[in-house]
């Protein structure tokens, strides 16, 4: 499976997440479960605390869209290069748990992919965009937005280092 199947994956299950959880929640407007339809009998406590789950399974996280940038204009070994060093920091930081998502987007068109960021504010989301070679490059620009969401997303890394047999760098 190539990285662009992988993606789509991710993309798919994070769709399936976001309507189950209630895309259209902000994390101030929460919608209570009522009493009839409560969770208990498969809550775990542990689990919610160690993914900083609130009581409905979800938190907050900084969205970002990728968008073409002004300097796309590259020849084919540095546009290479340039992507190798943009993948290589989307799994530094993976590895260090602040990026829980990053994908692209199929086909063409100025939305090029997504990143989720386990950070509580888009001052952190910033800092964290700030250290990709292709936002520096000015190859790529990136739209955060504040996202509520499942905590589940948090397992999403350590689920997907059992699925790939490839890494996305090539490595």
């Amino acid at each position: 499976m190539n990285h662009r199947h992988f993606y789509h994956c991710l993309l798919i299950a994070l769709s399936i997440l976001t309507v189950a959880c209630g895309s259209n929640n902000t994390r101030n407007e929460t919608v209570p479960t009522p009493k009839s339809a409560s969770n208990k009998a498969g809550y775990d406590s542990l689990t919610a605390k160690k993914y900083g789950a609130d009581e409905y399974g979800m938190k907050k996280y900084v969205m970002a869209f990728l968008k073409k940038g002004p300097n796309r204009n590259l020849d084919s070994a540095k546009a290479a290069a340039l992507q190798k060093a943009h993948l290589e920091n989307i799994m530094k930081l993976a590895e260090a748990e602040k990026l829980v998502l990053a994908g692209p987007f199929l086909g063409a068109g100025d939305l090029r992919g997504i990143y989720i960021f386990n950070v509580e504010s888009v001052a952190l989301a910033e800092e964290l965009t700030n250290t990709d070679p292709a936002i520096q490059a000015g190859s790529l620009v990136m739209e955060l937005k504040e996202w509520y969401g499942s905590a589940a997303l948090l397992a999403l890394n350590d689920i997907h280092k059992t699925l790939a047999q490839k890494s996305i760098t090539g490595e």
